[in-house]
Order: C-alpha cells, then sequence, then structure tokens
C-alpha cells in the first residue's frame, strides 16, 4: 500500500469532510460499542457496550504504545439482512476508532485533493473518474445480473458508508441508492489505485520513486513438509505506521435474496484505520484460503489507455469480493480478474491450506495459485508444482510471468539500470534464494523477513551508489538509513521515510484460528530502531506515533 505523505498545516477543509474532528489524542486501552437497530422508527444508534440482539459490535483494544499495535474485532448479527449488517459494520468500526481515524487522516492523506488543490486538472480529473466508476457500478447493481458478484460490492460500499456517516455523526441508513463523497473515505481505500491513477491521469507531481519496491512477501515449505508458513512485510512510508489488525466477522449471504454464507465471512487481516480492507494486503479467511500481494506496478505509459470508470471495479474492491465468495485458489483468480481496472497492478499468492497435507509427499494441485495483473492483462496459473520443487516462493515487486514482464516495460528498466530490475538477479531475490533454507519454524521465519544486514550483506551492494551499501537491499528495507547527500541512480536507494513498515506470519495450525505473529515497526534486528525525533523525517506528522518503534514480536489470539 502507498499512503501518499503531505506535510501541510491542519486545513480548514479537513473540517468540511470529518465533522466530528479532532476527538482526544489521550490513550485508551479499549472501547466497545453496539449499534442497536429501533424497531419501531427503523433508526440506528451506537451504546457504548455489548449489547444482546445488536445489529454489529466492535470492540478494539488499543496497545500501540505497548507493543505497536491496535487490535480491532468486528462482527455483525446474521439475523439481519445483509444491507443492515454492512452499514452497521462500518458504524461500529468508526466509532471505536474515530480517534486513530483522525490522527491517521492527519498524517496521510490530509491535503490530498483538498480545497488548495480542488480545482487542479489533477484532481478534477480523478473527481470526474472516481464519480463515473461509482455511478457505472450503481448501473450494474441494480441490473441484478453477476447478483453473488454485484451484491459484494454493493455490501462493501455500503460499509464504507456507514464508516463514514458514522464519523461525521449522522447516521441515516440508505434504503436503496446512495452515494460516497470521491474525496471522502474512499480516499482512504484508493492508497495503491491511487498510485497508478496518477499516472494515467498524468499528476505533474506523482509521488512513487523510481523502483520504489512496496511488500516483501514470503511461502516457505519446511523440510519434511511439516508445515507451510505464509508471511509478509509491507512497504510503506513511516508516516503511515498507525496500524491495527482486524478480525471482520460478517455472515453475509451470497445473493441479495439469501442463500448460503460467503465461504469468506470470517476475515483477519493487518489494516489502517478508516480503512475496511487491508492495503497490504494479508488475509486469512475461513474459506481455508490466505491471500497476500507484492506490488508489481506498471512503467508501460501505453498501457495507461486500459484505465477507464467503465467496465472496471478497482482493486480493492475486488478483492474484497473474491475474498468474501472464493472457495479455492483458480475460483479466487476468477473472481479477481474480471473489471480489471488496471490499477494497484499486483502479484497475487493465494494459498489454500484446505490442499495442505502435513508431512505429504504428493504435490497438491491448486495450494498456490499465482496471479499478476496491468492494466487491459491478467496472467494467473498453479504454481505448486514450483513450491515444492524448490522449498519456497518469494515475491519481491518484479513480475514473474513472462508475458506480464514484458508488457509492464520492466525490460527497458532493465537494459537501462542492470540487474536491479531482473527477476532473477535482483537483490531480494538472491537474498530468499539464499536464506530461505535457514528456516525451519515461525522464529526464524520471523528473522529472515525482518532481515536487512546491509551494511555487512554483498548482496546490498548498489554498484551505482555512493556509498556502494544500500538499506534498500533488504527483505525489510529501510532506506532512512541511507545517507542523505549519497548519489544514487534513480530514486529508490536514496534516503526516504520508507521501508519495511511490519511483519506478518501465519502457519498451518494458526491459520485455522485466524492467528498470525506480528510485529510493526521498522526492523531493528541488525540496524539501530527508527526514532522519529532523532531522524531527518522529525517535521513531517506522525500524530499518535511512539517516538521510538523497536517493538518485538506478537501472537494474535482471538477469544
Amino acid at each position: 500500500m502507498t499512503c501518499h505523505h503531505v506535510n501541510v498545516e491542519m486545513a480548514a477543509w479537513v473540517l468540511l469532510v470529518f465533522a466530528v474532528l479532532a476527538p482526544s489524542v489521550g490513550r485508551a486501552q479499549s472501547s466497545e460499542v453496539s449499534v442497536i437497530l429501533d424497531e419501531a422508527t427503523g433508526k440506528l444508534s451506537t451504546v457504548p457496550e455489548r449489547r444482546p440482539g445488536a445489529v454489529a459490535w466492535a470492540v478494539l483494544k488499543d496497545s500501540i504504545v505497548e507493543n505497536g499495535w491496535a487490535v480491532l474485532e468486528l462482527q455483525s448479527n446474521e439475523k439481519y439482512n445483509d444491507s443492515l449488517q454492512a452499514y452497521a459494520a462500518g458504524v461500529a468500526e468508526a466509532a471505536v476508532t474515530q480517534r486513530l481515524i483522525y490522527m491517521h487522516w492527519m498524517n496521510t492523506m490530509v491535503g490530498y485533493c483538498g480545497p488548495y488543490k480542488y480545482q487542479t486538472p489533477y484532481c478534477e480529473r480523478l473527481r470526474n473518474y472516481l464519480e463515473a466508476n461509482l455511478a457505472w457500478m450503481q448501473e450494474q447493481i441494480e441490473k441484478e445480473q453477476d447478483q453473488d458478484y454485484w451484491h459484494q460490492v454493493r455490501l462493501a460500499l455500503l460499509q464504507l458508508k456507514g464508516l463514514e456517516d458514522s464519523y461525521n455523526g449522522r447516521l441515516s441508513f440508505p434504503q436503496k441508492s446512495f452515494t460516497l463523497s470521491p474525496f471522502g473515505f474512499l480516499l482512504f481505500q484508493l492508497g495503491g489505485d491511487l498510485e497508478d491513477l496518477e499516472a494515467a491521469l498524468n499528476k505533474s507531481d506523482a509521488s512513487k520513486e523510481l523502483g520504489s519496491g512496496s511488500c516483501s512477501a514470503l511461502i516457505k515449505l519446511l523440510p519434511g513438509n511439516k508445515d507451510l508458513l505464509v508471511s509478509h512485510v509491507t512497504w510503506n512510508t513511516y508516516q503511515s505506521m498507525l496500524r491495527i489488525i482486524k478480525k471482520y466477522t460478517l455472515p453475509f449471504r451470497s445473493t441479495p435474496s439469501g442463500g448460503s454464507v460467503v465461504p469468506g465471512f470470517v476475515q483477519t487481516f493487518s489494516s489502517y484505520p478508516g480503512t475496511i480492507f487491508s492495503g497490504d494486503d494479508f488475509y486469512i479467511l475461513s474459506s481455508g484460503l490466505v491471500s497476500l500481494e507484492t506490488t508489481i506496478g506498471n512503467s508501460n505509459p501505453d498501457l495507461w489507455k486500459y484505465i477507464q470508470p467503465q467496465n472496471s471495479v478497482l482493486e480493492w474492491l475486488r478483492n474484497i469480493v473474491a475474498n468474501r465468495l472464493a472457495t479455492g485458489g483458480k475460483e479466487w483468480a476468477d473472481l479477481f480478474s474480471k473489471f480489471n481496472s488496471g490499477t494497484y497492478n499486483n502479484q497475487w499468492m493465494v494459498v489454500d491450506y484446505n490442499k495442505f497435507d502435513v508431512g505429504g509427499t504428493e504435490v497438491p494441485s491448486g495450494l498456490l495459485t499465482i496471479l499478476e495483473q496491468l492494466p487491459g492483462m491478467v496472467v494467473s496459473a498453479d504454481k505448486s508444482d514450483l513450491l515444492y520443487q524448490t522449498g519456497y516462493w518469494a515475491s519481491y515487486n518484479v513480475p514473474y510471468f513472462e508475458e506480464i514482464f514484458n508488457a509492464s516495460g520492466q525490460v527497458d528498466l532493465l537494459k537501462k539500470y542492470g540487474d536491479w530490475f531482473s527477476y532473477s538477479k535482483t537483490p531480494r531475490a538472491q537474498i530468499f534464494r539464499r536464506n530461505h533454507t535457514l528456516v525451519q519454524d515461525l522464529k526464524s521465519m520471523v528473522n529472515l523477513m525482518r532481515y536487512n544486514d546491509y551494511l555487512h550483506d554483498p548482496l546490498s551492494r548498489c554498484e551505482g551508489c555512493e556509498p556502494k551499501q544500500n538499506g534498500e537491499n533488504a527483505i525489510s528495507a529501510r532506506s532512512d538509513l541511507n545517507p542523505e547527500n549519497g548519489t544514487y541512480p534513480f530514486g529508490a536507494m536514496k534516503q526516504r521515510q520508507h521501508g519495511g513498515t511490519d511483519m506478518k506470519v501465519t502457519s498451518y495450525g494458526f491459520a485455522k484460528h485466524h492467528q498470525l505473529v506480528a510485529v510493526n515497526g521498522p526492523t531493528w534486528d541488525q540496524v539501530p530502531a527508527f526514532q522519529w525525533s532523532t531522524s531527518p523525517f522529525s517535521n513531517l506528522m506522525h500524530m499518535g506515533h511512539p517516538d521510538l518503534w523497536n517493538f518485538s514480536p506478537i501472537v494474535i489470539n482471538w477469544d
């Protein structure tokens, strides 16, 4: 996920979008809320406790100061219709996370197409695109074709509407059609999609640096096939580190008229305040699937013509639908491929733990599905055989499929800048290939995913850089440690407030109970811990952040 950071004064326009603004930034250890329906009036309200018969319920434990994470549990009541559940789920989440939402908005999104930029050509183009796209999706929802798909799209938009209404203190359950502000809470969902929309819509000051990585991932088959570990490291701006691990239990039906509960009705994922999907992305699903991705991006301007507001569902929504409806990797890929927006172009990995036989020797088909997306193009394949052959699958922001690699503009970058842009010789590919055999259990998996020994590792060397050893060239990047006055061949290698901002890992046994091991903050195993007050970025907005980020991994359990 890429959050757009703007260091500006608190602007009056925020008051217009976020009417209830400036809740106290003092720490609350936990808060709980239920959303209640008054049967007589049909109106929803919130009460600060768990109530039997509530439409939805949420509890937040904020332990960011203690261990780097807030933890949210959100549940809706299947006795109510899906639409009411979805809206109430958004209401409940905003009610307990309001303070975190405010701070995260100020840290990452304030000023993005606000009134001072409202009439800029890019912001006008973005507004027009988003409004046209929302209108087109509303048309599809009303057509009542492909009902299982569009039902889930509508529920996600309703949940977002409930979140926005709740934050702004004006609960009003929409009876049928409804509108979302393109520059309200929708912006929070668009972190990754904006990266490509900025390029496609010709934003003059697009913020992405050439070569900028966004995440490392590893799927590791332990010796003797005794376990299968799935792990993800988010690479993001340090301003984005106000984080929430979420567990959603949303027993929606497969169609508007009923049917069975969707397979992925329980989802555990790493996330952000104000965001109803992961953004990283890393999901543990009740269907038995784990889905995750790293960004591959698009460097071929000829493909931007495929980004259109019609026949398009933005990436954040397509992954919500696929996560809810799919029962296997191929089905997930088929669902995700529908209405390809060409935005937030990623390599997705879908692990189907239902196919994993602990200690077994047969190669199970459908255990690992790989999908890569570009504007106008999606390629996917079963790669279970390669996982069993090599013992691992690593992902590090470079396309695997030759068709995607060639179409993405990567070939030109490889010719111009060398092996750093190749699939097999880029530093992380080589580090994963060398070090994956060190993984024997969860602890050693955590160690590898937090690995950054850039001052001593020959694979962290950057020949075109001065100094040669570079903090970007590691499994968990620390670009803040690169000298400001160094010389670098392209933007990703320079000093930035950007790097590996977390680590999550689950296992065959953990995934059954939606458990994971997680650590938040830049790695400090082999390098100094990041501290805002002593960093070159202390003037950037980081409301609610601890000053020193030296947290240890914790196990996320659920009652």
